[in-house]
Parts: C-alpha cells; structure tokens; sequence
C-alpha cells in the first residue's frame, strides 16, 4: 500500500520507511500544508495531520504525534514536546531546558498516536505505541533526535540511551516501531 506521510520530518520519513517494510511511504508533496497541532491529545494532533494530507492528495496518508511524557513534569511536556523551549525551538534547546528540570532517574515515556486516513476506503483508524524508560545523568549517543540523547528504555541491557542504540535496537522499543507494528496488523486484518 502506499501511503503519504503528513510530515517534512525526515528523520521520522526515515523511520517510517524503515517500520512499514511492505508499504511505500511517499513523502508530502511541497504544496501540502499542514494544519497547526492545537488538539490537546497526541491522537487529536495525528488525526488532523493525515486527514489533512488525504484531504490534498486525495490518497492514503498517516501522520504521527508523538512526545515524550516525565513523571517529575506531571506528564510534561507531552504534546508540547517540540515546542518545550518555547515556539521555533530547536532540538537542542528543548534538551537543555528538559535536562534542566527532570532529574536523571526519573520515569519517561515515549509516545506515539499514529493515524491513517484512507479516502478510498472510507476509513479512519488511530493507534498509540508506548516506550518506557527513564532519565540518564548525560546525554550520551549520537544517534536519533529529539531527547534520544537521555532516554534509556526500560528493559534494554546496559542502560543505553536511545542514541546508542542501531536502527534494529531502536525499532524493536520505540514507540513509534509499536505503533507502526499496531497499524500494520490492522492492515493486514
């Protein structure tokens, strides 16, 4: 199946490529644009993104919401993730504010709500992959993006950071290889 990825993220293009072996992910056309991220559900934020490629394209499209979630923030920063530091800020500046206010040994959460709005066959379907883990004392690793650098998940021997980790390591814990795993079975039936 193809599949219009409502986002101009390419690390996530990348990803999602990588997560939906067996379907095309085409990239959104440069014409395209995205509606603003006001729902107050990552969900919410998802679905208005892929319905709003399919309303464009006219095709088969998905787009994530996904964040990270810090008991010692009450959940925070949530669907406000890429915009911690404020509005326009970069990757590094959302880092440094979180490393400021969550203190290493604190439970995390990644999440990702993955929606597919499919115009051809009237369907419209949400998903949500979860990946706990908690706060490392340094950022460490030079892969991924976002808060990668100080993500440890639960489970992983070593105690690696989601930036230490290979491709392969990271789709089989993140929460966006669950919730890409959860809407290819739906697919498949």
């Amino acid at each position: 199946m193809r599949l219009v990825l409502a986002s101009r993220n390419d690390h996530k293009r990348r990803e999602f490529a990588r997560l939906m072996g067996g379907h095309v992910i085409d990239p959104l056309p440069e014409g395209v644009r995205l509606p603003p991220e006001t729902g107050t559900t990552f969900a919410a934020n998802a679905l208005v993104k892929a319905q709003a490629a399919a309303d464009a394209t006219g095709s088969a499209s998905i787009a994530d919401d996904s964040g990270i979630e810090a008991e010692a923030l009450g959940g925070g920063p949530g669907i406000r993730s890429a915009r911690f530091a404020g509005d326009g800020a970069s990757d590094a500046d959302n880092l440094a504010k979180f490393r400021h206010e969550v203190p290493a040994g604190s439970r995390l959460a990644y999440v990702c709500a993955l929606a597919l709005v499919d115009p051809a066959a009237g369907t419209t379907h949400v998903v949500e992959g979860r990946c706990h883990g908690t706060m490392s004392a340094h950022e460490r690793g030079v892969r991924g993006f976002g808060y990668d650098p100080v993500f440890v998940a639960a489970g992983l021997q070593g105690g690696r950071t989601m930036a230490e980790l290979t491709d392969a390591e990271k789709d089989a814990v993140s929460h966006r290889g669950e919730a890409a795993r959860a809407l290819m079975a739906w697919l498949a039936g």
